[in-house]
């Protein structure tokens, strides 16, 4: 492979990013705003005060920050383990003695 076509590929990974995190935010309002409506007809329908509309509106805002978290994994893995980002001691317990 040439320098180009690596230089392609990564370009095109990172459009394919930046669509799907552009693509977030109105999946999180979809999310929060249909569950709402499914709740507010829940309401209308059994004739309750607003009490499935929190509760699907609260199921619409888990399912949204679900979503943001599912990207936040897969596209930024971690560096290492906890104290290995700061320059933290990375032996093993077993060699510190």
């Amino acid at each position: 492979m040439t320098a180009s076509s690596m230089d392609r590929k990564q370009k095109r990974k990172w459009f394919f990013t930046l669509a799907y995190a552009s693509s977030l935010g109105i999946g999180m309002a979809i999310a929060i705003f249909g569950s709402l409506l499914i709740g507010v007809f829940i309401d209308r329908k059994l004739g309750t005060d607003n009490i499935f509309a929190a509760l699907f509106f609260f199921i619409g805002v888990a399912a949204g920050f679900r979503n943001v978290f599912l990207f936040v994994k897969r596209y930024f893995p971690k560096e290492g383990r906890h104290g290995e980002e700061n320059g933290g001691n990375q032996d093993s317990p077993a060699e510190k003695d």
